[in-house]
């Protein structure tokens, strides 16, 4: 089994094939998969290669681990519906008009009785935030002065020390000194965007994307430009050239690791050959790393590469934070800004003085006891059992018609409700009963996918989300379709 220059990567492969057993009736609920080591002896390919395509199988919700016993086939109620289609490609720059769809999506957020599907954050249940807390309580009772006082750009060393260590297990050699704490994932895409744009650039995104990326571009006054991605493999690569060959591009914002709303990972081949094509016009790739912790698969599953590995020149600017992984209230982002590092580093100074001390401190301290490796274990495997878990349910009570997203990493899917049902009016019912969503067209500059929903699955599964799911489906069943 050898996949040609055109063909999907060899543990997609691998997993397709295991997959269609699945579907077909030859391996059954309940069933133990050959082991790793069989497979990779059987099929001819790497143990690497088994463990990426068990990981990603996991992520799909075909299968399950259980410690110290193999990987199940998991008990499904239902077959898994199809993907959404890929969307066509726009050819026009537009200006960007989300800010008050995505209001209302933050207003129900923020209400403790209305059932969270909405916007995208983790369960509290999830996070250490125990072990957290009290290494912030024990760095404030220890540090003295250094807590209190400005940590100005480029921030905290020890937190920078810490990631610049991980990040050459990803293929990224970043050193301390190429890096910039910031307030979170969105000021370091802020700073990103300020650093290589004005006002009237054309900037090309992802279709359908993350609408605080949306948000950005139209506060910053930019045009966007859409290119179609397809639900496994990302951003549609032919047609971003084609793009490029027709706008004035500034610069291109993209999620290859697990893209919100979608859950693509974008191949390694494919970011390789992205990250040469933004080089041969000197145009920076703005990445968005916000989900490449939260990977699929099993323990031994390597974590995805950013695009920036394969970045020589300086032109990817990397972005990230532990918002997803750690406490969302910590605000500790941080940018890898390339040859750009100067201009946002004065940005930065600008624009916040400096990113909280304590927090940084209390993450790098996790990072540093290798707690936060241990608990990302734990998150990982979570967050897959529950992404399946909501796509069964999905599968079981959305009306016949609709298409769900197989997400390889994060925690949401994208719903394809059936052509001709409005996914506004499914949020504002939905809101009337309690239930927040994310309506499609929040992830689109010209407010597309309007039979499209967003859903976070990053609650644990319970009776409440189960009803919550089940009416969901009965309201979009009940609307207008065709």
């Amino acid at each position: 089994m050898h996949a040609s220059p055109r063909e999907s990567p060899l543990y997609e492969q691998v997993a397709d094939e295991l997959q269609r057993l699945v579907e077909r009736g030859a391996l059954k609920s309940g069933d133990r998969l050959p082991s790793v080591r069989r497979l990779a002896k059987r099929e001819r390919v790497s143990v690497s290669t088994v463990l990426q395509a068990y990981g990603l199988l996991e992520s799909r919700g075909v299968v399950e681990t259980r410690p110290q016993s193999g990987h199940y086939v998991r008990s499904r109620r239902l077959e898994l519906l199809p993907e959404p289609r890929a969307p066509r490609a726009s050819a026009t720059a537009t200006r960007v008009t989300v800010q008050a769809l995505v209001a209302e999506v933050y207003r129900a957020a923020r209400d403790p009785d209305i059932v969270p599907l909405g916007a995208a954050t983790p369960s509290p249940l999830l996070l250490p935030t125990e072990r957290i807390n009290r290494a912030l309580a024990q760095i404030a009772r220890t540090s003295g002065g250094i807590g209190v006082g400005y940590d100005t750009p480029p921030g905290c060393l020890a937190l920078r020390r810490q990631i610049a260590r991980r990040a050459l297990d990803w293929g990224c050699a970043i050193t301390p000194d190429e890096l910039i704490t910031t307030v979170g994932a969105m000021e370091a895409l802020h700073l990103s965007l300020r650093a290589v744009t004005q006002a009237g650039d054309t900037v090309v995104v992802e279709s359908p994307t993350y609408y605080g990326l949306l948000q950005l571009i139209e506060s910053l006054g930019l045009k966007a430009v859409e290119v179609p991605q397809h639900a496994r493999t990302g951003l549609d690569l032919d047609v971003l050239e084609t793009t490029l060959k027709q706008h004035r591009v500034k610069a291109v914002l993209a999620i290859p690791n697990f893209n919100n709303p979608i859950g693509s990972l974008m191949p390694d081949e494919n970011k390789e050959r992205l990250v040469a094509m933004l080089r041969k016009r000197e145009i920076p790739l703005i990445e968005d790393d916000l989900y490449g912790d939260l990977y699929g698969g099993g323990a031994d599953a390597p974590r995805p590469r950013p695009a920036q590995s394969f970045d020589r020149h300086g032109l990817v600017l990397l972005c990230s934070s532990f918002s997803k992984t750690v406490a969302p209230g910590y605000r500790v982002g941080w940018v890898a800004p390339g040859r750009f590092r100067e201009r946002v580093e004065l940005l930065k100074f600008a624009q916040t003085i400096a990113t909280p001390t304590l927090p940084q401190l209390a993450v790098a301290e996790l990072l540093d006891s290798g707690g936060y490796d241990q608990h990302l274990r734990q998150l990982r495997r979570r967050l897959a059992t529950q992404v399946a878990q909501f796509r069964e349910a999905i599968a079981q009570y959305f009306p016949s018609g609709t298409r769900v997203s197989r997400p390889q990493g994060g925690f949401v899917v994208w719903v394809e409700l059936p052509p001709g049902t409005s996914a506004l009016t499914l949020h504002a019912r939905a809101l009337e009963r309690g239930i927040s969503i994310a309506p499609g067209p929040i992830f689109s500059a010209k407010q597309r996918f309007a039979n499209c929903v967003r859903i976070n699955c990053g609650h644990p599964w319970s009776e409440v989300m189960d009803r919550s799911v089940k009416a969901l489906g009965r309201l979009a069943a009940e609307l207008p379709s065709g």
